[in-house]
């Protein structure tokens, strides 16, 4: 079972940079950049409400679910 995280893809569609996310959601750059790459092991919810509100998107746009 694997999660991927396509936050480059929401942030690609909102035409948004990693800097700019990362002011508007209060995260330092390695954090996002850890999220963004899928080595993050955990994510806080309160993190993830953040990123949906500043893409205006809903999590499942960002966290998918792929079978191996």
């Amino acid at each position: 079972m694997a999660i991927v995280v396509n936050l480059d893809v929401m942030m690609a569609k909102r035409k948004m940079s990693l800097n700019e996310l990362s002011q508007r959601v209060d995260l330092t750059l390695s954090n996002l950049s850890i999220l963004k790459t899928g080595k993050a092991k955990a994510i806080r919810f309160s993190t993830l409400e953040a990123i949906c509100k500043a893409l205006d998107c809903q999590p499942g746009d960002i966290l998918e679910y792929v079978e191996d």
